[in-house]
Protein backbone atom coordinates (compact mmCIF):
# COMPACT_ATOMS: atom_id res chain seq x y z
CA UNK A 1 0.00 0.00 0.00
CA UNK A 2 1.62 3.57 -1.14
CA UNK A 3 1.76 5.99 1.42
CA UNK A 4 -1.22 8.20 -0.03
CA UNK A 5 -3.56 4.83 0.76
CA UNK A 6 -2.27 4.02 3.96
CA UNK A 7 -3.20 7.45 4.87
CA UNK A 8 -6.41 7.18 3.30
CA UNK A 9 -6.64 4.40 5.42
CA UNK A 10 -5.74 5.99 8.81
CA UNK A 11 -8.16 8.50 8.37
CA UNK A 12 -10.79 6.02 7.70
CA UNK A 13 -10.04 4.03 10.72
CA UNK A 14 -10.00 7.34 12.59
CA UNK A 15 -13.80 8.71 11.81
CA UNK A 16 -14.57 5.39 11.83
CA UNK A 17 -13.49 4.78 15.41
CA UNK A 18 -14.58 7.88 16.44
CA UNK A 19 -18.16 7.22 15.19
CA UNK A 20 -18.11 3.60 17.40
CA UNK A 21 -17.20 4.84 20.32
CA UNK A 22 -20.02 7.36 20.17
CA UNK A 23 -22.52 4.86 18.94
CA UNK A 24 -21.24 2.59 21.88
CA UNK A 25 -21.72 5.09 24.67
CA UNK A 26 -25.20 5.82 23.32
CA UNK A 27 -26.07 2.05 23.07
CA UNK A 28 -24.32 1.67 26.67
CA UNK A 29 -26.57 4.03 28.11
CA UNK A 30 -29.78 3.16 26.65
CA UNK A 31 -29.24 -0.08 27.59
CA UNK A 32 -29.61 0.81 30.98
CA UNK A 33 -33.74 2.03 30.04
CA UNK A 34 -34.10 -1.74 30.18
CA UNK A 35 -33.52 -2.15 34.33
CA UNK A 36 -35.61 1.33 34.24
CA UNK A 37 -38.39 -0.24 32.38
CA UNK A 38 -38.35 -2.97 34.81
CA UNK A 39 -38.26 -1.00 37.79
CA UNK A 40 -41.26 1.39 36.52
CA UNK A 41 -43.05 -2.03 35.93
CA UNK A 42 -42.72 -3.24 38.94
CA UNK A 43 -43.91 -0.26 40.84
CA UNK A 44 -46.95 -0.01 38.73
CA UNK A 45 -47.61 -3.51 39.21
CA UNK A 46 -47.26 -3.00 43.20
CA UNK A 47 -49.09 0.48 43.05
CA UNK A 48 -52.36 -1.08 41.23
CA UNK A 49 -52.87 -4.12 43.27
CA UNK A 50 -51.51 -3.88 46.32
CA UNK A 51 -52.64 -0.34 47.08
CA UNK A 52 -55.14 0.75 44.12
CA UNK A 53 -53.15 3.51 42.59
CA UNK A 54 -53.05 3.67 38.76
CA UNK A 55 -50.50 5.67 36.45
CA UNK A 56 -51.22 6.89 33.43
CA UNK A 57 -47.66 8.51 33.26
CA UNK A 58 -45.87 5.63 34.99
CA UNK A 59 -47.08 3.14 31.62
CA UNK A 60 -46.50 5.76 29.55
CA UNK A 61 -42.99 6.25 30.62
CA UNK A 62 -42.18 2.33 30.11
CA UNK A 63 -43.23 3.26 26.59
CA UNK A 64 -41.10 5.71 25.79
CA UNK A 65 -37.84 3.93 27.16
CA UNK A 66 -39.04 1.12 25.35
CA UNK A 67 -39.26 3.26 22.01
CA UNK A 68 -35.90 4.93 23.25
CA UNK A 69 -34.32 1.92 24.25
CA UNK A 70 -34.69 0.26 21.11
CA UNK A 71 -33.83 3.21 18.88
CA UNK A 72 -30.99 4.29 20.36
CA UNK A 73 -29.73 0.88 20.83
CA UNK A 74 -29.84 -0.02 17.20
CA UNK A 75 -26.39 1.53 16.17
CA UNK A 76 -24.66 -0.19 18.30
CA UNK A 77 -26.22 -3.45 17.90
CA UNK A 78 -24.80 -3.04 14.16
CA UNK A 79 -21.77 -2.09 15.74
CA UNK A 80 -21.20 -5.42 17.50
CA UNK A 81 -22.95 -7.38 14.44
CA UNK A 82 -25.75 -8.46 16.05
CA UNK A 83 -28.10 -7.48 13.60
CA UNK A 84 -30.37 -10.13 11.81
CA UNK A 85 -28.73 -11.48 8.99
CA UNK A 86 -29.11 -14.94 7.25
CA UNK A 87 -26.44 -16.78 7.56
CA UNK A 88 -26.35 -18.96 5.32
CA UNK A 89 -23.67 -17.39 3.25
CA UNK A 90 -22.12 -15.58 5.40
CA UNK A 91 -20.86 -17.83 8.20
CA UNK A 92 -18.67 -19.63 6.22
CA UNK A 93 -17.10 -16.30 3.86
CA UNK A 94 -13.83 -15.69 3.93
CA UNK A 95 -12.83 -12.07 5.87
CA UNK A 96 -12.71 -10.77 2.73
CA UNK A 97 -15.45 -11.84 0.92
CA UNK A 98 -17.56 -10.48 4.81
CA UNK A 99 -16.26 -7.54 4.21
CA UNK A 100 -17.32 -7.32 0.73
CA UNK A 101 -20.61 -8.46 2.06
CA UNK A 102 -20.94 -5.73 4.78
CA UNK A 103 -19.76 -2.79 2.82
CA UNK A 104 -22.78 -3.59 0.15
CA UNK A 105 -25.15 -3.87 2.76
CA UNK A 106 -24.06 -0.73 4.61
CA UNK A 107 -23.99 1.31 1.12
CA UNK A 108 -27.18 -0.24 -0.68
CA UNK A 109 -29.52 -1.18 2.27
CA UNK A 110 -28.64 0.71 5.98
CA UNK A 111 -27.51 4.04 4.42
CA UNK A 112 -30.34 4.25 1.92
CA UNK A 113 -32.87 3.09 4.87
CA UNK A 114 -31.91 6.25 7.53
CA UNK A 115 -32.18 8.47 4.35
CA UNK A 116 -36.04 7.19 3.89
CA UNK A 117 -36.43 6.57 7.57
CA UNK A 118 -35.26 10.50 8.12
CA UNK A 119 -36.83 11.97 4.87
CA UNK A 120 -40.42 10.63 5.87
CA UNK A 121 -40.50 11.51 9.30
CA UNK A 122 -39.25 14.85 8.95
CA UNK A 123 -42.67 16.62 8.23
CA UNK A 124 -44.31 13.92 10.93
CA UNK A 125 -41.80 14.99 13.62
CA UNK A 126 -41.94 18.78 13.18
CA UNK A 127 -45.48 18.76 12.81
CA UNK A 128 -45.52 17.35 16.40
CA UNK A 129 -42.73 19.81 17.40
CA UNK A 130 -45.01 22.53 16.13
CA UNK A 131 -47.99 22.05 18.63
CA UNK A 132 -46.27 20.54 21.17
CA UNK A 133 -47.62 17.13 20.84
CA UNK A 134 -48.54 15.81 24.36
CA UNK A 135 -50.49 12.36 25.05
CA UNK A 136 -54.02 12.00 24.59
CA UNK A 137 -54.48 11.11 28.53
CA UNK A 138 -54.64 14.09 30.80
CA UNK A 139 -52.23 12.79 33.36
CA UNK A 140 -49.90 11.00 30.58
CA UNK A 141 -46.78 12.46 29.53
CA UNK A 142 -46.74 15.42 27.83
CA UNK A 143 -43.91 14.62 25.45
CA UNK A 144 -44.64 12.75 22.34
CA UNK A 145 -42.94 15.71 20.37
CA UNK A 146 -39.87 14.54 22.11
CA UNK A 147 -40.80 10.54 21.84
CA UNK A 148 -40.83 11.21 17.91
CA UNK A 149 -37.55 13.24 17.25
CA UNK A 150 -36.15 10.32 18.29
CA UNK A 151 -37.09 8.34 15.22
CA UNK A 152 -34.90 11.39 13.48
CA UNK A 153 -31.87 10.49 16.04
CA UNK A 154 -32.68 6.59 15.14
CA UNK A 155 -31.90 7.71 11.50
CA UNK A 156 -28.57 9.73 12.16
CA UNK A 157 -27.07 7.68 14.73
CA UNK A 158 -27.60 4.62 12.09
CA UNK A 159 -26.60 6.47 9.58
CA UNK A 160 -23.70 7.05 11.09
CA UNK A 161 -22.81 3.63 11.96
CA UNK A 162 -23.40 2.67 8.10
CA UNK A 163 -20.72 5.16 7.28
CA UNK A 164 -18.41 3.65 10.08
CA UNK A 165 -19.15 0.24 8.24
CA UNK A 166 -18.37 1.71 4.98
CA UNK A 167 -15.28 3.11 6.12
CA UNK A 168 -13.97 0.24 8.03
CA UNK A 169 -14.43 -2.63 5.16
CA UNK A 170 -13.66 -0.28 2.20
CA UNK A 171 -10.31 -0.36 4.54
CA UNK A 172 -10.59 -3.76 4.92
CA UNK A 173 -10.63 -4.57 1.59
CA UNK A 174 -8.19 -2.08 0.22
CA UNK A 175 -5.06 -3.54 2.44
CA UNK A 176 -6.69 -7.13 1.61
CA UNK A 177 -5.40 -5.88 -1.51
CA UNK A 178 -2.06 -4.81 -0.84
CA UNK A 179 -1.54 -6.49 2.33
Amino acid sequence: MDKAQDFAVQIAASIAGQINRLNHAIGRSAAWLALAMVLVQFAVVVLRYVFGIGSIMMQEAIVYMHGVLFMMAAADTLLQDEHVRVDIFYARASERRKALINLLGCTFFVLPFCILIAHVSYDYVSMSWSVREGSRETSGIQGVYLLKSVILLFAAQLSLQAISGILTNAAKLVGAKHG
